[in-house]
């Protein structure tokens, strides 16, 4: 029990403040951009991007200035794709672990343009958008916080088992290396030891030619 306290501690901050990944950025047209979030397995991951209109506000935003989105899992399995958009959204649970890629791309221009995208990806805890849903199903303060910490106490709770999950694979890991350097070491000793037996008995051989022994 002890021992899981500075482990809680360092997983609380983590949960905090870098489940939310919001940033604006440039896209060049014929330089497609990615950008990678590491999720665990089961989880919710939700996303939203738009292109910062180049023009005057309320205009639609021009074909020129639109992007094609794509969402693909560590095994290259296709999430969410979106072709010649200026905003777009997705949300799914996470059929495996690891790196998860959104790639951002405009189509070769010349003369070249220059895209902003604003790009907000949220996972975990932080999917949940906890205020918009007091406010639209009017719960009182001390529910909506029970809810939040609910929801927190579960995501800290699967993140401690997969993290212990990890430290086995690794465990397992460091045996099956150890192993197979005992294995490796053991063999080379045999084979240093035959290949010495054999230069010896060689000049001992060749010794006994000469008539030197």
């Amino acid at each position: 029990m002890f021992n899981s306290i500075p482990l809680l501690v360092a997983i609380i901050p983590s949960l905090m403040f870098t489940s939310v990944n919001s940033m604006r950025f440039s896209l060049k047209s014929g330089e497609p951009k990615c950008i990678s979030e590491d999720i665990k397995g089961n989880a919710m991951t939700v996303g939203n991007y738009s292109v910062v209109n180049p023009g005057e506000e309320g205009y639609p935003i021009p074909d020129s200035h639109k992007i094609t989105v794509r969402v693909r899992s560590p095994y290259g399995n296709n999430f969410h794709y979106g072709n010649s958009v200026g905003t777009g959204n997705f949300a799914f649970t996470t059929a495996e672990g690891g790196d998860y890629t959104a790639c951002f791309s405009v189509p070769e221009r010349k003369p070249a343009i220059t895209v902003t995208v604003d790009f907000e990806w949220r996972t975990g805890v932080a999917e949940k958008d906890w205020y918009k849903l007091a406010k639209k199903d009017q719960i009182d303060v001390m529910e909506y916080e029970l809810h939040r910490l609910q929801n927190t106490v579960t995501f800290i709770h699967d993140e401690m088992f997969y993290l212990r999950g990890r430290e086995e694979e690794m465990q397992d890991l460091n045996r099956t290396t150890d192993n197979k350097m005992f294995t490796f070491i053991f063999l080379s000793i045999i084979v240093c030891l035959s290949v010495a037996g054999l230069q010896l008995w060689h000049l001992k051989v060749f010794f006994e030619r000469k008539k030197l022994l």
